[in-house]
């Protein structure tokens, strides 16, 4: 359900429109190894949670950007509202003129009728068109395929598709094929298809991050003018918030599989309160030579799907972390590396051998108990690290540091997984903000 505002904080136009789709704890799952037979003999498995517990609505009329790095999860998300991506849990809801429909339990014939409804626009052009087709089979295809047109109707619809999209004058491109055309007009071809069943929803999967520059803008324009003028509701997924500004009415950040921040575009940027949010708006390209502008990014790289970090997913990158964030044994390890890559004053070969097999690190676990060659000394190595960089925020999160016996014990706080909550104009799942529970509208 639509959360409330938070008192003081009228709601949003947006938020007073109704729902077209919502997700409810959506997961979306991928088993990478193993299968029947490696269960039976005992062997382990590995699972991306893509999407991770996504609960999001999606209003009539509306823009909804979506933005995260690769390996966030955006393109699963608008996948798995058109039935492309299987649900693991949780459900999608699609409010439709006829009534509400779960999309996550169509199979079959009633999931291929969606497609009149919810519509995708693809990341690259060239490969979303056939190149045996000619642009006004291409077009038309979806009329045929759902038997909603034919012989003159067919035509005509499909000529008025392709003038409503630029492609005119029609007779100059209907018998052309995909080669023919540059990147922008095939684009536009794709854009015809796609409205051509007159959707409700369409589903732009980075639409314009295949082209160049100088008809980006042009592009973004026309999917406004068809939102005004066929009344669609847009799922915008980019890399891109110079785009997502320009073109979204509310932008939800996606991190490892979460939502965790959405609210107003104008909100977004004015006033970011997730520091994953802040370092994506950091890195937007200055187009001013003359300006030198902070890039304060997360470092190191996102981590895997697969076994993601205990408590906040971003902790491990962030420069704002506190000790109820989830820091756990495998940044122990992050640690010492940096600390050995640094290389300043450092007897690696020493050190490494003080603190042995740092693979026994990667179990995730908040208590962490080592036998090493000297424990005191090893405590004396962590505590020198810690002298060397005092701001790492790991260490706010560390409650134990101490020789037991033969032993190193280092124990961190016990993390939060924060959920999404109420902060001011936006929902933020971040142990910074500890407002009011949010469903996310």
């Amino acid at each position: 359900m639509p959360t409330k505002p938070e008192e003081g904080h009228p709601p949003s136009t947006t938020s007073q429109r109704p729902a077209v789709i919502r997700t409810d704890r959506l997961e979306v799952h991928y088993q990478l190894q193993g299968g029947a037979l490696s269960r039976l003999l005992g062997l382990p498995t590995r699972t991306v949670k893509a999407l991770d517990g996504v609960s999001v609505t999606l209003h009539r009329g509306e823009v909804l950007g979506v933005v995260g790095e690769s390996g966030s999860g955006k393109t699963t998300l608008g996948r798995a509202l058109l039935g492309l991506a299987p649900t693991t849990a949780g459900s999608i809801t699609y409010h439709s003129p006829q009534g509400e429909r779960l999309v996550s339990q169509m199979r079959g014939r009633e999931l291929r009728r969606l497609r009149t409804d919810l519509q995708m626009v693809f990341q690259d052009p060239s490969a979303a068109l056939n190149p045996s087709m000619t642009i006004a089979e291409a077009v038309g295809h979806p009329l045929v395929i759902h038997r909603v047109a034919s012989g003159e109707e067919l035509t005509r619809r499909v000529h008025a598709a392709l003038e409503r999209v630029g492609l005119a004058p029609v007779e100059r491109f209907a018998s052309k094929y995909p080669s023919d055309l540059s990147g922008g007009q095939k684009q536009r071809a794709v854009i015809a298809r796609a409205i051509i069943l007159e959707p409700d929803v369409l589903v732009a999967d980075e639409p314009v991050s295949m082209l160049d520059m100088s008809v980006r803008a042009k592009i973004l324009q026309l999917m406004l003018d068809l939102k005004s003028d066929l009344g669609l509701t847009y799922l915008y997924i980019t890399h891109d918030l110079a785009s997502a500004k320009f073109f979204c009415d509310r932008i939800a950040i996606m991190y490892l599989g979460r939502v965790v921040e959405i609210g107003p575009t104008a909100e977004i940027f004015a006033n970011p309160r997730h520091p994953y949010t802040k370092a994506l708006l950091k890195a937007i390209p200055e187009p001013d030579p003359t300006r030198m502008v902070p890039r304060d990014l997360p470092r190191g790289e996102i981590p895997d799907a697969a076994e993601p970090p205990l408590g906040c997913s971003f902790h491990p990158r962030c420069p704002e972390a506190v000790a109820a964030c989830g820091w756990e044994s495998r940044d122990l390890r992050t640690l010492l590396e940096e600390h050995w890559t640094r290389g300043e004053g450092v007897d690696f070969d020493a050190e490494r051998r003080l603190v042995g097999d740092l693979d026994r690190l990667d179990e995730p676990r908040t208590h962490v108990r080592l036998r090493v060659a000297d424990a005191d000394a090893a405590v004396e190595l962590l505590e020198r690290i810690r002298a060397e960089e005092p701001d790492e925020p790991l260490w706010s999160g560390v409650e134990t540091l101490e020789a037991a016996g033969a032993d190193l014990r280092v124990g961190f706080a016990e993390g939060t997984d924060p959920a999404l909550r109420r902060a001011g104009g936006v929902d933020v799942a971040c142990v910074l903000y500890p407002g009011t529970d949010s469903d996310s509208d």
